[in-house]
């Protein structure tokens, strides 16, 4: 365990909103953390919008992004259970699990995924949404790791419900609403700019941050900027 790495970590999730925070790109830094420090071989969010329905508000790699997606559209799987309950969902082998969740299972086989563990994102009664770590070889997650990831759910959910309590529900959705239309534009984003440079999508999605952290501008922003051709993006657009 990198411990200068996890304490960097928990200072930049609970340090990193500001009035116009990039909720996407805070994001990602939790899952790109996880799969750095845990034991784990990728890591999604799954976060609640004003209607309740859950999203694929992050993910560290193309293959979770798509299983992400998978289990929301056939409405099983351990990350909406863990939602749902409030509580985490700890699964050391999926093959065992068929019976419980077998669309969901059969589908994290052929992405490579033998284990996983969903961690609620709470505030005590409140639950907005889900950290979800898979790992390619089942066997029993690490205890340390566990409380690890829950600890960074908790700091990711306080610091995205520090708002004031009488506007807590009224932010959050809102910003929310904006991550879910800016998440459009930067899967249009990523297609159009892996077709141009002839990579991947993880790589498309790569270049986008690094050009937006680069400049000092909003992930969502960027994405805007290349689909639309509004402007030039010099190292980018090339």
């Amino acid at each position: 365990m990198n411990e200068q790495l996890l304490s960097e970590t928990f200072v930049e999730l609970a340090d990193n909103l500001v009035a116009d925070f990039d909720l996407i790109d805070f994001l990602r830094l939790l899952t790109d953390r996880c799969v750095d420090m845990l034991d784990v071989t990728a890591a999604g969010v799954l976060l609640a919008d004003r209607d309740g329905e859950l999203r694929v508000m992050a993910a560290s790699d193309e293959q979770v992004r798509l299983l992400e997606l998978f289990q929301l559209q056939s409405d099983e799987g351990p990350c909406l259970e863990c939602f749902h309950t409030g509580a985490p969902v700890t699964v050391a082998d999926l093959s065992s699990r068929t019976d419980r969740w077998p669309r969901f299972t059969e589908a994290a086989g052929l992405c490579g995924f033998g284990a996983v563990q969903a961690v609620p994102m709470r505030l005590r009664d409140e639950v907005i949404g889900a950290l979800n770590l898979f790992r390619a070889a089942p066997g029993p997650f690490d205890p340390l790791g566990a409380s690890i990831a829950q600890a960074l759910a908790d700091v990711a959910t306080i610091s995205l419900l520090q708002q004031r309590s009488t506007q807590r529900s009224t932010v959050l959705n809102e910003q929310l609403q904006t991550a879910l239309n800016s998440r459009v534009l930067i899967e249009q984003a990523k297609g159009k700019l892996a077709e141009r440079r002839n990579i991947d999508m993880e790589q498309a999605f790569s270049a986008l941050r690094g050009y937006a952290r680069a400049h000092n501008r909003r992930l969502s922003d960027v994405a805007r900027a290349f689909v639309d051709n509004s402007e030039p993006l010099i190292g980018l657009s090339a």
